[in-house]
């Protein structure tokens, strides 16, 4: 089991299925223990409750979210920044990531 999971959330799920695999390379290439995988944001609780992560990254395009997730999770909740989500910058996302777990 890994030490620290990461959930990543879009629209459908699909945009942010490329990011996890650029921060898998990211993690393996750091030698971090970690899972990440991305989730469409309305199966966002259903996740939550299913794989205990301990963070939560948004995409930028349901930004709109943010307030309401942060104010309901108990886990840190950022949103992933633009430029590192339109550049697929799995490194600079996962550092992001493990920063606000520690």
């Amino acid at each position: 089991m890994a030490e620290k999971t990461i959930m990543l959330a879009c629209n459908a799920g699909m945009s942010t299925s490329l990011l996890v695999s650029k921060m898998q390379k990211a993690a393996a290439d750091a030698g971090e223990d970690v899972k990440i995988f991305a989730t469409s944001a309305d199966q966002v609780d259903q996740k939550m409750s299913e794989e205990h992560p301990d963070v939560l990254m948004i995409g930028p395009q349901v930004r709109y979210l943010f307030k309401g997730l942060e104010a309901k999770l108990d886990i840190p909740v950022a949103i992933i920044d633009m430029k590192d989500y339109g550049m697929m910058n799995g490194k600079n996302v996962l550092t992001t990531a493990l920063k606000l777990i520690k």
